[in-house]
């Protein structure tokens, strides 16, 4: 059982890690390439993030989850649900293809499903291993706290290379005085403009936090909307729907079947086939400092 508590999951939200080492390198201008062309600056970035993130925390486990489209359950309860997000840059998607070699060679597993997001991937595989071991969940999205456990730590990247905070349920009720289940009942009453639903028209987040810290949830506001101010009320009134709407699509589903073991997970290099890998992409430096160079 001593060797079970050392046991430590990495859930990596490739998304979110992608788009970061995108575009913290092209606001340079230069765009990192092969001799034969192919973009790779995105690829070189998130591996930066990846490795730092492996160095500090030690998993003996990772899987990398990845959106597969953007058709899902969440775009047939409200058709405009990150509506109004752009095409991603030329530069940036063929290589989502190529990180995910990247991923194979490492031996970790790429995991998505169908009408599901990376979000309810990770939300999923956290629950399913957590009883057996510590998992850390790699992102910069604020709306993974909620997965937030005594057994489940969110790491939420922070502007600049390896500077990070890590969510317990102790840090996250001291920085926000919320439990991880309110965070969706923030998102409930806000909204969040990144996925385009608009939660309660009129409520920001000051007045979403300061609800839900008195009233503990949607639940309990709408039990108590006699005590509320009558502007506030009647803006939950003529927005209920959306409330409610809202809400759901804030919340992460943790019930995705997905085929994904433990052994599958677990995290032990090959480095002759790393090696083979960057050399491919002409990035020999990145095994450098992997410690993975092959002597000649």
């Amino acid at each position: 059982m001593m060797e079970q508590t050392k046991q430590r999951l990495l859930l990596v939200d490739g998304m979110a890690l992608m788009f970061r080492a995108f575009y913290a390198s092209a606001a340079t201008g230069y765009i990192r390439r092969t001799k034969e062309g192919l973009p790779t600056n995105a690829v070189y970035g998130f591996m930066r993030y990846f490795w730092d993130v492996v160095q500090k925390f030690g998993p003996t486990h990772i899987a990398c989850c990845w959106d597969l489209g953007s058709k899902t359950f969440r775009t047939e309860q409200f058709s405009a649900y990150k509506g109004n997000r752009s095409d991603a840059p030329d530069e940036l998607i063929p290589q989502f293809s190529v990180i995910r070699e990247v991923m194979d060679s490492l031996g970790i597993p790429n995991v998505s499903s169908p009408g599901f997001e990376a979000d309810d991937c990770i939300g999923s595989l956290s629950v399913k291993f957590s009883e057996d071991m510590e998992v850390f969940v790699l992102t910069g999205d604020h709306d993974m706290l909620q997965l937030v456990t005594d057994r489940t730590s969110v790491i939420i990247m922070k502007k600049g290379h390896g500077n990070y905070m890590v969510y317990t349920p102790e840090s996250l009720m001291e920085e926000k005085q919320l439990k991880p289940a309110q965070i969706i009942d923030m998102k409930g009453l806000m909204g969040d403009p990144s996925d385009n639903y608009p939660g309660v028209r009129g409520i920001g987040e000051k007045t979403a936090m300061k609800l839900v810290q008195e009233y503990g949830s949607v639940d309990g506001i709408l039990s108590n909307l006699d005590g509320l101010s009558k502007s506030v009320r009647t803006k939950i009134e003529n927005d209920l729907d959306m409330l409610h709407l809202s809400r759901q699509l804030a919340e992460i589903r943790c019930d995705v079947e997905l085929e994904c073991t433990v052994e599958a997970c677990c995290f032990e290099l090959n480095p002759a086939l790393v090696v083979s890998k960057f050399e491919e992409l002409e990035m020999a430096s990145v095994s450098s400092w992997m410690g993975l160079a092959v002597a000649r």
